[in-house]
């Protein structure tokens, strides 16, 4: 039996670039059928800088909103993203924003918890963008080498190119 892809897992960097890789998705999701849920992975504050925010905001209540504030900021840009993302769809395909179920943002390594993530959905696909560099190639960052190398679902990576 074929195996259907029913949940997309679209994680995001939050580049520049990143809306091109997330029309892909929306594309995937509306011939497919399938659901969409996108995800922002923030990585971990190293310990050095811990170190430094604690010997500069001595209140521990003032501490932890320094460090949540990274979320909100996350969150923010990809809401205002998004929103402009939806504003220039044509408004016969609008309602394509209902295939997505859920945007999230969580700290972690992102390709770890970009593999994490995508088994307890559980999703079907992964896509994600890469990074152009240069005049005539396209670099496979790190992150995505990673979700590659260990993933166990189809993984669909979209170079950026110039429209």
């Amino acid at each position: 039996m074929l195996k259907e892809i029913k949940t997309i897992l679209y994680a995001t960097d939050l580049s520049n670039t990143s809306v091109y890789a997330f029309r892909y998705a929306v594309c995937l999701a509306k011939a497919l059928d399938a659901r969409l849920h996108i995800l922002h992975v923030v990585e971990p504050m190293s310990e050095d800088a811990r170190v430094t925010l604690h010997f500069f905001i001595n209140d521990p209540l003032a501490r932890e909103q320094a460090l949540n504030r990274r979320f909100e900021n996350a969150r923010e840009l990809l809401n205002e993203r998004q929103e402009a993302f939806w504003a220039r769809m044509p408004s016969d395909e609008k309602a394509l924003r209902e295939r997505v179920d859920e945007i999230e943002v969580i700290e972690g390594f992102a390709a770890e918890a970009i593999l994490k993530r995508a088994e307890s959905l559980p999703a079907d696909m992964i896509l994600m963008g890469s990074h152009a560099h240069g005049i005539s190639h396209t670099f496979l960052g790190t992150v995505a080498k990673r979700v590659l190398r260990r993933s166990r679902i189809p993984t669909l990576i979209v170079p950026y190119a110039e429209d």
